[in-house]
């Protein structure tokens, strides 16, 4: 480039808008970067150091006109953070200017630094980024109106103006690595506190409602008075894990996942949109003390899916099928119970034992009519009323005592849970 046209480049360089000023230098080659500050004069330095005190005022000042979010921090203890930053990276890029082949990891750590505190002040990086563009527009200024008023070389002013936004990029992409890392981990520390807290919520015996609640603060989860717990099961084949807010607490990596979730959640409608390819099973609404009671049951009632005994759908809701869980809660039980109730009946094959005791469960159901009865069974009133005889003859008066026929009733009702023809 001539010396002519590099004035042209610097002549409209200073009419361009400030925020237009980093387009005019495109992203540098690490080879190119090296070129750009090894062909700057050294003296440029000793030159430029006794003046950085009041570019570094400059800077902080445009930015707190700039950026209303900076300015509001400038006056609280973040602002010597801001103006320490700036100067250091000013005293950097001289630095820089004096010895390019200097180290540079230890530069890298403020940067990376000012990245990572982003995060913790749950900021976007974008402010920060911002905030070097300001930097480098008001540092290029400055740099040329010294270099126009000590006569710099054209040249040596547009080399200048590219070492400033090369500089700007390199520390740019310091920040954000120091940024992705904090956010990074941030993100682990708030899925470990949020994966414990769902343990404590499912612990038996549960733990003091001042330990959740404390815990649920730092793990960003609501509270609920009322929850309910989803069993989950993968179905077969690949699928991706569904992604829940902040409002549900997920397991999706144990052997037995879960979900814990307030009662009211809005996720609970659409659970089968947000979870393809996979089985949920909706716990009963339970107080946030009782939050494993429900899953305890959610996943009772997925076992009793996989054996035939309550239909299996994408989503299955648990208060559909209490009567169930309850008169299976003890198999063991239902079945002593089933024979010592239904003695009567042993003595009979297995398809009379069937028939009269879908006949007897019938009658205890509706105490009806022998057509009544019939139309229910599919069969003749003739057939029933027959049937029914059978029965008093096995049974004799235990049909009319309300205790026996309770028991009869539950029985049968188990049995064919237990034993579905």
């Amino acid at each position: 480039m001539t010396e002519s046209g590099a004035r042209r480049i610097t002549t409209a360089n200073m009419a361009v808008p400030p925020q237009r000023l980093e387009s005019l230098v495109p992203p540098r080659s690490a080879a190119a970067s090296t070129r750009i500050w090894s062909t700057l004069p050294r003296e440029l330095a000793s030159m430029f150091r006794p003046r950085a005190a009041d570019v570094a005022v400059a800077v902080v000042q445009e930015i707190r006109r700039s950026i209303p979010e900076y300015a509001r921090l400038l006056e609280g203890p973040f602002g010597p953070i801001v103006t320490g930053g700036v100067e250091e990276a000013i005293a950097q890029f001289i630095d820089r200017l004096a010895d390019p082949s200097a180290p540079r990891e230890d530069r890298a750590k403020l940067f990376r630094h000012l990245g990572k505190l982003e995060v913790a002040q749950g900021r976007s990086v974008d402010t920060l980024q911002s905030a070097y563009r300001i930097g480098a527009r008001v540092a290029w200024r400055r740099i040329a109106e010294f270099g126009q008023s000590v006569n710099l070389p054209t040249v040596t002013i547009c080399q200048l103006a590219e070492a400033v936004f090369d500089y700007v990029d390199e520390i740019s992409v310091l920040s954000l690595e120091g940024f992705a890392a904090a956010q990074a981990k941030a993100a682990g520390a708030l899925d470990r506190r949020r994966r414990r807290l769902l343990e404590l919520l499912l612990s038996d015996p549960p733990v003091p409602a001042q330990t959740v609640t404390d815990l649920a603060a730092t793990a960003r989860w609501t509270v609920p008075d009322h929850v309910v717990a989803v069993a989950l099961e993968r179905g077969e084949g690949d699928h991706d894990l569904p992604s829940f807010d902040d409002s549900v607490l997920e397991d999706f990596d144990a052997a037995e996942p879960c979900l814990v979730m307030a009662a009211d959640n809005d996720h609970l409608p659409s659970l089968h949109e947000q979870l393809p390819g996979w089985r949920a099973v909706v716990g009963p609404r339970v107080r946030l003390s009782e939050a494993s009671t429900s899953l305890r049951l959610a996943r009772r009632t997925l076992t009793y899916v996989h054996r035939g005994l309550i239909q299996d759908a994408p989503v299955v809701w648990s208060d559909d099928h209490l009567s169930t869980l309850w008169l299976l809660t003890d198999e063991f039980l239902a079945r002593e119970l089933a024979e010592r109730t239904l003695r009567p009946l042993a003595g009979l094959t297995v398809k009379q034992r069937a028939r009269l005791g879908e006949t007897l469960l019938a009658w205890l159901e509706t105490s009806g009519s022998a057509p009544e009865i019939a139309g229910m069974l599919n069969v003749h009133p003739q057939t029933v009323r027959y049937r029914l005889h059978q029965l008093e003859a096995l049974f004799g008066d235990r049909l009319t005592d309300p205790d026996d026929r309770f028991r009869m009733e539950i029985s049968l009702r188990a049995m064919r849970l237990l034993e579905p023809h």
